[in-house]
This record gives structure tokens, sequence and C-alpha cells, in this order.
């Protein structure tokens, strides 16, 4: 029997901040199966900062969104029908056909998850998916952490961002400085996941802050902000600091180029290494899994989520996101 589901459709380029207006939640009937496809309905879908790049009609290193077709993102789903012995009904599988109810499915795109009882589907979105990923290429591969280092993670009150203070502290870590955007997030750094300082870069200058958070100065900045925070740690780096450069959200909204780190002659005279990366670069998920999951399910690591319900409200997730308002990884529940 066909089946009739609902998809987000991106239906204008946004400017600046996104708007509703610039989507569409709209129904469509799905095809038929052929041999080695799956009908996979989704318990969990999931916004992250990267999309808004995809939305504004240009690639970078991945293909922009295409105006009224559905967005793609990552999701966790069941599968409901199959034409594929290796994936019978009732398997949980990972794939990236997120921002919708249902999804017709190659086998080829999907990978099947054994979820432990202690963890729901959705960590796989999170800490046990690219944004975990994220976190471990970037801390252990690009900025090279080794014992001993004083760590600075910027948005660490994110899904990445957690993610790398907790496994810097792990891994040896010296000092483990977060910032975030609220009292309550910075309480919950230092609280919940072990960071040694932290704090609101929203009560006064990012450079002053951290470097009253971090007298003798950073070896590791892990970067998912840019703008004033990357200026602050070049300047509150020791000489040979290592940089990993994941994101730039502070900027993904702007209309106009933002002005870059006023302190660049620095990097030369502290002899700085400055890596952006992107997770895809190198294929390190196995490794990453049989390091990290034990970690998780014996609770080492721990992970916070933001969920809400509903693909109907799915933009606005994705709205407040990148305007701060999550703790952890933000996930919109689809179904149960």
């Amino acid at each position: 029997m066909p089946v009739t589901t609902r998809e987000v459709h991106l239906v204008a380029r946004p400017r600046g901040e996104p708007t509703p207006q610039d989507f569409a939640l709209v129904q469509r009937e799905l095809p038929e199966l052929h041999d080695q496809q799956l009908l996979v309905r989704n318990l969990a879908v999931s916004v992250d900062p990267y999309m808004r790049g995809k939305m504004n009609g240009e690639r970078t290193y991945t293909d922009p969104y295409a105006l009224n077709e559905p967005m793609d993102g990552g999701a966790v789903g069941v599968v409901e029908q199959s034409r594929s012995a290796d994936f019978p009904e009732g398997t949980v599988v990972l794939h990236s056909a997120g921002w919708r109810e249902h999804a017709v499915l190659d086998t080829a795109r999907v990978r099947p998850v054994n979820v432990p009882e202690s963890l729901s589907p959705s960590a796989y979105l999170g800490v046990l998916g690219m944004p975990g990923l994220t976190a471990y290429v970037g801390l252990l591969d690009k900025a090279r952490m080794v014992p001993g280092d004083t760590v600075f993670v910027s948005g660490a009150a994110g899904a990445v961002g957690g993610t790398v203070g907790q496994l810097a502290r792990i891994k040896g870590a010296e000092r483990v400085i977060g910032s975030a955007g609220s009292a309550e997030k910075v309480a919950y750094l230092v609280d919940e996941l072990g960071f040694d300082a932290a704090f609101n870069y929203k009560d006064g200058p990012v450079a002053e802050q951290l470097a009253q958070a971090a007298p003798g100065g950073i070896d590791v900045y892990f970067d998912n902000v840019g703008g004033e925070h990357l200026e602050a740690a070049i300047g509150a780096a020791n000489d040979f600091a290592r940089f990993a450069l994941c994101g730039a959200i502070s900027a993904y909204n702007a209309t106009e180029p933002q002005p870059g780190p006023r302190n660049m002659p620095l990097i030369v005279t502290k002899r700085l290494n400055l890596q952006g990366f992107i997770v895809n670069d190198s294929d390190r998920s196995s490794d990453f899994y049989r390091e990290v999951a034990p970690l998780v399910t014996e609770g080492r690591l721990t992970f916070a989520e933001t969920t809400v319900d509903g693909l109907d409200n799915a933009v606005e997730a994705f709205i407040s996101m990148l305007r701060g308002a999550n703790t952890g990884k933000m996930v919109v529940r689809t179904s149960s």
C-alpha cells in the first residue's frame, strides 16, 4: 500500500536569520518499494548548524539544498517495510533522509544500529553520531591534543563542544575551559561535564574572560564559533598551540562579510597551527565507535539533548538552535 508522509521543503533562500516563511511542510505519497529498498519511519531527525550554509544555494564542501525539495540531514528510524533480507522489519537504522516522517531508501544508504537499552536511538544523531565523531577527529587528529594540554572549547554546551571537553579530560588535559551563552550553560559545563572553568561570553569581552580562565595560556583551541572567540584564542595561545576550526556559527546568518581577527600577526610570531576541517575528510568512524561507545554506555562520557516534538516544529527547532537555545544536541522527535 502506498504511504503518505510529510516532509519539510526549503522554498526560499534565507537572507540573514531564517524565518518560518522560508520553509513549507509538504504532504506527499511515497513510491512503492523495489528490491533492496526499505520504508523507514523516522523516530528522530537532526537539526545542525551546517545546514544553514546549505540553504544559501552555493556549493561549499557539500551540495546546497534545492528549492521546493525535501531537505536532507541525519535521522534515525525503524524499518517498517523491507525488500531486503539483510534489513528485516523492526531494524533501527541511521541515514541522511531527515526533515521528513518517512523515507523510501536503498539499503546502501542506511546503516543498522544496535541501540543499548540505556540509550535513546537519538544518541546516534549526537554523541554517537556526526557531532561526536567531529569532536573526536577535531580534538585528537586535527588539534593533536596530548596529556598536559590546556584546552579551550567555544560553544562548549552544544553537541560537539560538550563531547570535546569531556574527551579532553579523559585524554589527560591539564585544564579544560569552555564558553557558553548563559549562566545555566556555564553551570552545566562545570557541574555536569567536568570542565575546570567556563564563562558566559555575553558577560564581557571574550579575551578578558579567557585570560582569567587560562592564566597560563592555551595549547589547544576547538572552535565552533569564530569571530571574537577566534581572536581571543589567538591572543591567549601559547607558542605552537594547535587550533581545530570546526565552525563559525557567529557568522552563519551574517548578510555582509565578517572581519577577521585583528591579531593575525600572532599566528606567525607564536607559530600557531590553525587547521580547518570537515568530519568527512577522514574515515575514523570505526575507531570512534570502538573507543567512545563504551565511554557513553558506561556513563563516563555524558550528553544532553534538547528535544522538540513533531515535524511541525522542526523549523522552529532549527532557528532556535542557531540562536543557542539548545543544551547538547537539538533533536526533533517525529515518532515513538
